[in-house]
């Protein structure tokens, strides 16, 4: 009998550069953060995603990306949601130097669902 973990869906909007970083590893993490990157900012909520991606990704890097994909529940209950404007404007902040572990705890692969140019 295999137990099954109980996962969290997350969003990610994403431009075409760490677009290409997740998919040299292989659709199963997301690349370090750069210097001036101190948080990784997945997002709970789907609409949200597709917001930044096609408002802000497409006008900064021509394209925007929309990936969904699991994390652990468990896990993810030591990062509290943060609201970052209207009621279904929330994130999770994950610090920079915990990100291997969050890799960690993905279930299965990011996907691209949302794609604008």
């Amino acid at each position: 009998m295999t137990s099954r973990r109980t996962t969290t869906t997350l969003w990610r909007p994403t431009g075409p550069k760490e677009l290409d970083l997740v998919r040299e590893l292989n659709w199963r993490a997301w690349p370090p953060r750069l210097p001036d990157q101190p948080i990784f900012y997945p997002v709970l909520n789907e609409d949200y995603a597709i917001r930044i991606a096609r408002d802000w990704n497409v006008k900064h890097d021509g394209a925007g990306f929309v990936t969904r994909f699991e994390v652990e529940s468990d896990f993810l209950g030591r990062y509290p949601v943060r609201q970052a404007g209207g009621e279904t404007i929330l994130e999770l902040w994950v610090p920079a130097e915990e990100l291997d572990e969050f890799n960690a705890h993905i279930v299965g692969e990011i996907q691209v669902v949302h794609e604008f140019r």
